[in-house]
């Protein structure tokens, strides 16, 4: 199915056309977007492993993150999981919500389809001037820059790989929830593009410890998409120094696990 590019800023229509020009495939798979997102992570002079403030926001605020946005809601895989997450937060009567990182906004679009009385925030540190477009005609979603509330519950889709320390984003989000609130976290802690940050990956195998000394409880996945339920049960005297300590032994054990997770996928298959 062709890309909706109807509504994009002259500017922005231009770049991303340029873009698509360079597609192998058309229209786009996800590999594509994935190599298109890699060329501007390069134009942009990143590096994953030396970071640079003024070069990550030209990066984020590229309009490439338009093109991956509007592809994503035209490849079947990806609202699969934003549908089901939205069907869940529908079904246990979520009152107030705050979509961390949702910039292009999706997920709180058709959450708001869904139901128009529950409260969306969508925190997005690269707002996109059409995301925010797309969101002005529902009158229960808006863009804040600060998180100042309690929630009952916060989504956080595919952010945590993108950032240098996941475990304060992660803290930030608990403590912004209320106790017995949800969140509902999807992360991606692999090499598939290279704005997914390699100092990240150790979280790969330990993600659910550091939720644990949250004072968050594993409820499961949540059935139908790639995310995971927590439920916040009590709020934890936090001890930083506790957490880093634990942070660089999941640094140090990552090599380990990733090997043992290696074999485990290779004798499953000989199994099978």
């Amino acid at each position: 199915m062709a890309l909706n590019l109807e509504g994009l800023h002259s500017t922005d229509l231009h770049i991303i056309e340029s873009l698509l020009s360079k597609s192998l495939h058309n229209p786009p798979e996800l590999e594509d977007i994935w190599s298109l997102m890699d060329k501007v992570w390069d134009e942009t002079g990143n590096d994953n492993k030396n970071l640079d403030p003024e070069k990550l926001q030209r990066f984020y605020q590229h309009p490439v993150w338009t093109l991956n946005g509007l592809f994503i809601e035209q490849h079947s895989l990806s609202m699969q999981h934003r549908s089901a997450i939205s069907d869940w937060i529908v079904k246990h009567n979520i009152n107030r919500l705050l979509d961390y990182g949702g910039g292009f906004g999706t997920l709180s679009r058709l959450l708001a389809e869904k139901d128009s009385n529950i409260l969306i925030d969508i925190y997005e540190p690269y707002p996109m001037n059409y995301s925010i477009a797309r969101a002005s005609g529902y009158t229960n979603i808006r863009f804040v820059n600060s998180i100042n509330s309690l929630y009952d519950c916060i989504v956080s889709i595919d952010v945590l790989e993108h950032v240098s320390d996941p475990l304060t984003i992660f803290f930030q989000m608990s403590k912004s929830v209320k106790k017995n609130g949800y969140l509902i976290i999807a992360n991606n802690f692999w090499p598939v593009i290279k704005c997914h940050l390699p100092s990240t990956f150790h979280l790969r195998y330990t993600f659910h410890t550091f939720a644990r000394l949250m004072g968050l409880e594993l409820l499961g996945p949540c059935e139908g998409s790639h995310a995971n339920i927590y439920r916040k049960r009590k709020d934890m005297p936090f001890n930083w120094h506790r957490i880093r300590m634990y942070e660089q032994v999941s640094r140090m054990l990552f090599p380990f696990l990733n090997i043992l997770h290696i074999f485990y996928q290779r004798l499953k298959k000989t199994v099978l």
